[in-house]
């Protein structure tokens, strides 16, 4: 075996396999564990999906809303123990991987189309 394969053999225990299925495009809210001295709460965070990066343990998405006319992105790494689950909103229809050009959009054509009935999710 190569270093590849052990690397994945010993992280293989730590990946979550509680998400359900979601693609770039989606609203998801995430929600977060958040410590603050020693008491602990869940935050949720609410926004569009614009990207997802990486694979096994390294697994991160990118999650962008806005805040006050403000624009704000999260990255998620998604098998961290601080995520506690994220549940898929809406469903939108993106016909490309990354949806960097969301940063430069304002008002209605911010807006992502909704995935159409009948078109299966994949």
């Amino acid at each position: 075996m190569n270093k590849q394969h052990i690397i994945e053999s010993v992280t293989e225990s730590q990946l979550k396999s509680d998400f359900p299925e979601f693609s770039v495009g989606d609203t998801l809210d995430v929600h977060v564990r958040i410590i603050e001295g020693d008491k602990e709460r869940v935050q949720v965070y609410q926004g569009v999906l614009i990207a997802e990066k990486g694979r096994g343990v390294n697994r991160t998405i990118t999650v962008r809303r806005i805040v006050a006319n403000e624009g704000v992105e999260r990255i998620f790494p998604l098998h961290s123990p601080r995520i506690a689950k994220i549940d898929v909103v809406r469903r939108g229809d993106a016909r490309r991987a990354k949806l960097y050009f969301l940063r430069d959009r304002v008002g209605k054509s911010r807006r992502l189309r909704d995935q159409r009935r009948g078109l299966k999710h994949v």
